[in-house]
């Protein structure tokens, strides 16, 4: 290629699941001098693709398990959380356990940890 030659736009296709994501992704390069988004079908010259599996990271977590999340971040104990929810300590172990095990967390503590890193809670 000569130095006057004018190589256009890079053309990046968008292969994302979530829909929310897609725009924004969409809407952050649109801007970007240089870039362009691929069409529908177009050939790109590259590509951003979700990896599989992967959901929103509280996706699998319920409305009950988020409340025991932030209420494990202010540091309550299974007692404090059963109390502040209106449950029984017995159903605040399960959802505390449960939420370790979505976490794949090794304990309240990491099961934090791990849900601030992924952007489920804020601290």
């Amino acid at each position: 290629m000569s130095e006057g030659d004018d190589p256009g736009p890079v053309v990046i296709a968008l292969s994302v699941a979530d829909p929310a994501l897609a725009d924004r992704l969409a809407a952050l390069l649109a801007g970007v001098p240089g870039l362009r988004l691929a069409a529908s079908g177009e050939r790109a010259d590259a590509a951003l693709v979700s990896a599989p599996g992967e959901a929103e990271p509280d996706a699998a977590l319920t409305p009950r398990e988020r409340e025991v999340l932030a209420l494990l971040a202010e540091g309550a104990s299974n007692k404090a959380v059963a109390r502040r929810l209106g449950i029984s300590v017995h159903t605040a172990k399960f959802h505390v356990g449960s939420l370790i095990d979505k976490l794949d967390a090794t304990g309240r503590t990491d099961a934090v940890a791990h849900a601030a890193r992924l952007g489920v809670i804020h601290l």
